[in-house]
C-alpha cells in the first residue's frame, strides 16, 4: 500500500507525464466539445419541441440534403458521426495554432472564448450555407444562444483541454 510519501514521490512524474503528451489536449478537446455541444443542442432544441434523432438527421443533411429527414436510426447517426468531426476539427484548428501561438495556451480563457465566437460564425456563416442543411431565417436570439453554447461547450473545452497537455515551458522565450 502507498502511503503519503510514495504518493508524492510518484505525483510530479505522471504531473510531466501529462504534459509531454499535448497531443491528448487535442483528443480531450475534441471529445469534451463534441458531447458537451451535442447535449447543449439537444436541451436547446428539445426546449423548442425538437427531437434528438429529426436533430440529427439535421446535421446529417449538411451531407445528404433535405432527403436525410426520410432516412432512419443510421442517418442519425451518421449526424452524430459528422457532429464529432466537426468537433475534432475545431480542436485541431486550436491544437496546431496553439503550437506556435503561444497565446493561446497561456490565456486559455479569452483565447476559449474568443474560438468559441469564431467556431460559431465559422460554422454559420461559411459551413452551414454551403451544406446541403435546411436553411432557417436569422434570428438575433438563437445567435446569442448558439454564441454562448460556443463558447461554454466548444471554445472553452477546447482551450483548457490543449493548456492541461501542453507545457508551458515550451517558449522560445524561456532560457
Amino acid at each position: 500500500m502507498l502511503n503519503e510519501l510514495d504518493f508524492m514521490s510518484i505525483a510530479p512524474a505522471s504531473v510531466s507525464d501529462h504534459k509531454s503528451a499535448a497531443w491528448l489536449g487535442w483528443v480531450w478537446g475534441g471529445l469534451i466539445a463534441g458531447v458537451m455541444d451535442i447535449t447543449a443542442a439537444f436541451v436547446v432544441y428539445g426546449h423548442y419541441g425538437l427531437k434528438p434523432l429529426p436533430l440529427l438527421k439535421g446535421i446529417a443533411a449538411g451531407l445528404l440534403g433535405l432527403r436525410a429527414f426520410e432516412g432512419g436510426p443510421a442517418v442519425a447517426l451518421l449526424g452524430l458521426c459528422c457532429h464529432f468531426v466537426i468537433a475534432f476539427g475545431a480542436a485541431t484548428v486550436f491544437f496546431f495554432a496553439s503550437r506556435s501561438l503561444l497565446f493561446l495556451v497561456r490565456h486559455a480563457v479569452p483565447s476559449g472564448v474568443l474560438y468559441g465566437v469564431a467556431v460559431y460564425f465559422f460554422m454559420n456563416r461559411i459551413v452551414v450555407p454551403l451544406s446541403g442543411a435546411k436553411k432557417y431565417p436569422f434570428s438575433f436570439k438563437m445567435m446569442i444562444i448558439g454564441a454562448v453554447i460556443h463558447i461554454f461547450c466548444v471554445g472553452l473545452p477546447i482551450a483548457f483541454s490543449v493548456r492541461w497537455f501542453s507545457s508551458l515551458n515550451q517558449s522560445p522565450f524561456r532560457g
